[in-house]
């Protein structure tokens, strides 16, 4: 499962004392990949990560990491979405976060799953 410990952050460029205007920050992965835990079949998605940061953003190279331990993880699109979007929370405290997952169609079957926490301002 992925490790949390992979993630690095740096201070918020607009300011730590809660009184900078908020902004969001969008990245898009489009080359996500774990396993069916039924099939054992590769499943193939896109991971959207939004959020306003409170005092810390999510370093890059340390998210695809993050994302890359999940390669080879037997894992529902459900959870993998609300496990990324937990851990995310945990560790940055945003002010509001959201990930949104798009899958890749199986079967004729297309899924898209979306997580939020906090509330968006």
């Amino acid at each position: 499962m992925a490790d949390t410990k992979i993630l690095d952050f740096f201070d918020n460029p607009n300011g730590t004392d809660g009184s900078a205007h908020p902004f969001v920050i969008e990245h898009i992965n489009e080359e996500f990949t774990s396993v069916c835990p039924v099939t054992g079949h590769p499943d193939f998605g896109t991971i959207i990560l939004r959020y306003i940061p409170d005092k810390t953003c999510v370093e890059l190279k340390s998210l695809k990491l993050y994302y890359q331990d999940f390669r080879n993880e037997g894992i529902y699109y459900e959870a993998v979405t609300n496990k990324i979007a937990k851990d995310l929370n945990d560790a940055m405290s945003p002010v509001w976060l959201q990930v949104e997952t798009q899958w890749k169609g199986r079967g004729g079957i297309r899924s898209n799953i979306t997580v939020e926490f906090g509330k968006k301002p």
